[in-house]
């Protein structure tokens, strides 16, 4: 074969290989928009007014929004359930509705790097490493959830549905894995996802590294703090458990951190402490 037309082949291929990752693209994107557009089952609506507190708080606008949201999330989303449970619509619409709050009023990619979702029935025991210098001790953990960064939320059904029917309480476990998601976008948990800019990276590190901070020398000192301690534990941490408290406690957390709560109003896109209390 000449070279020419091995290189005209191989261009030939590439070309073909670029047209078809741009009809990948352009075929989910037509595809979200229908399904964001596409009408709401009765039946799953239901399941959110019953299992979904927070759903019942929304304004009407945010309703509507969210049942987009969800079309999607479940279109894209695979669900695998753990110990002979049997994954039902109320699990599945569950579960999306709570952690497409997390994705309303902003551009999205759906938790991109989310392929599936694994539900046990209870708390489960997980095996887990710890290291101490040279030394590695294994060991096991009871977990209500965890999130990976390149693999599956985990979450245990029984707080799952806990979490959603109270929220006033500031646990939230979907809320909390989820906002793992949101901080592991940019390839690395470390409290601070994908923000506007470096005017927005700055004023975040200020804040919420303040913040955390703070929280951390009062897990120290045995003291009391409306901010959950185990956010204390990692600064991905404290993302995630003011992100429960963000949806959950907004007027407290308004009150007594107010930075922190615009902080999450602006990256949220959301107010929740001006919503209507139903």
């Amino acid at each position: 074969m000449e070279p020419m037309t091995g290189i005209i082949i191989v261009l030939a291929g590439v070309a073909a290989c670029v047209m078809f990752g741009c009809w990948r693209i352009k075929s989910r994107h037509t595809r979200r928009r229908e399904l964001m557009a596409a009408p709401f089952p009765d039946e799953w609506q239901e399941i959110c007014r019953r299992t979904v507190g927070l759903y019942n708080r929304l304004p009407n606008d945010l309703q509507k929004q969210l049942h987009g949201l969800v079309n999607v999330f479940l279109d894209e989303k695979r669900f695998y359930g753990c110990k002979g449970l049997e994954i039902t619509d109320e699990i599945r619409v569950t579960i999306a509705a709570q952690a497409c709050m997390l994705l309303l009023n902003r551009p999205t990619g759906f938790f991109r790097r989310l392929k599936t979702i694994y539900v046990y029935p209870q708390t489960y025991v997980a095996k887990e490493t710890i290291r101490d210098g040279i030394i590695e001790i294994e060991g096991h953990s009871v977990r209500l959830g965890e999130s990976w960064q390149r693999g599956p939320v985990v979450l245990a059904w029984d707080s799952v549905r806990g979490g959603a029917r109270n929220i006033e309480d500031g646990a939230n476990v979907v809320l909390h894995e989820f906002a793992h998601q949101l901080d592991q976008e940019d390839g690395e948990a470390d409290g601070a996802p994908v923000l506007d800019g470096r005017s927005g990276y700055a004023a975040w590190s200020r804040v919420l590294g303040g913040e955390y901070k703070e929280l951390c020398d009062k897990a120290k000192r045995g003291r009391y703090s409306d901010i959950n301690a185990y956010g204390a534990t990692h600064p991905a941490e404290f993302f995630a458990v003011t992100t429960e408290a963000f949806f959950e406690k907004p007027k407290q957390m308004q009150r007594k951190h107010p930075e922190l709560y615009e902080q999450l109003k602006n990256y949220y896109k959301l107010d929740p402490a001006a919503w209507p209390e139903k």
